[in-house]
């Protein structure tokens, strides 16, 4: 009697192992068919996964069977244990690994995709955001190339990530990616520097212009100095050459209470 079993995987090898796992079988208990290659799509986008056909030949029942000799109950209760405990045990490491979200699956195919044309092997962690989107952490050799001059690269990849996943659905689902911890530690020096151009910004009573910056940077910039007293920011330019001015504010007495004037150098 001959069975089936169809399967998909990102690429034709995984597929084939998801069925061979499932089955408890080595490769030559079985024949494979393709019956879709895997597509990886220009940059991740349109891909789609492997499909493959497995079929094998299970033993024929006999028509007739010999009798069975007359043995003690214990013996035939153990014999049959024998096979069940070491089929249980085959199939064991085998046992089948939960699906990951559609969402997520979107996400790791176009990203390796992506990284792939790009000659970079990483590790592709995605998690859950607190707001409903998801976080991706990419970590490897070669994640200077991937992170770009002051996350250029970076940004553009989580661009055309967003783009890819969000094509033609309604509902349009955040996906912020990061290497190596990047955005932590580029926020806190930018905050840093935030604070030390507020200070000259009062110590010498002007407006401080920082570099060009995109505009999450820009937010940081604004957001970190919202509240810092004596200053105040503003964006100038266009992009992208548009950046940051932090200017020196005066405090002044007005019937009782202090107002705060903008004194641009």
């Amino acid at each position: 009697m001959i069975n089936y079993l169809e399967k998909t995987g990102r690429t034709e090898d995984e597929a084939i192992a998801a069925a061979l796992g499932e089955l408890g079988k080595e490769r030559d208990d079985v024949s494979v068919e393709i019956l879709e290659r895997a597509k990886s799509g220009f940059l991740g986008i349109g891909a789609s996964p492997a499909r493959i056909r497995v079929s094998w030949e299970s033993p024929d029942m006999p028509a007739e069977t010999a009798p069975v000799p007359e043995e003690p109950k214990a013996q035939p209760e153990a014999a049959a244990a024998a096979p069940v405990a070491e089929k249980e045990a085959a199939a064991e490491p085998f046992a089948p690994v939960p699906e990951e979200p559609a969402e997520y699956t979107a996400v790791r195919s176009f990203l390796s995709g992506l990284l792939e044309k790009m000659g970079v092997e990483a590790e592709i962690v995605i998690t859950e955001r607190d707001d409903g989107g998801l976080l991706v952490d990419l970590a490897g050799p070669g994640m200077g190339a991937v992170i770009g001059r002051r996350g250029e690269t970076l940004d553009a990849i989580q661009h055309l990530t967003n783009y890819a996943v969000n094509r033609g659905n309604d509902k349009r689902l955040r996906v912020s990616v990061d290497a190596e911890n990047y955005r932590a530690k580029r926020e806190e020096s930018l905050v840093k520097l935030a604070e030390k151009m507020a200070e000259k910004a009062i110590k010498y009573k002007r407006s401080m212009a920082l570099e060009p910056m995109n505009s999450y940077e820009r937010h940081v910039i604004h957001t970190a100095l919202q509240n810092y007293e004596g200053v105040t920011t503003a964006s100038t330019g266009t992009e992208p050459n548009r950046r940051v001015v932090v200017s020196y504010v005066r405090s002044e007495p007005q019937n009782g209470r202090k107002t705060q004037t903008r004194e641009w150098a």
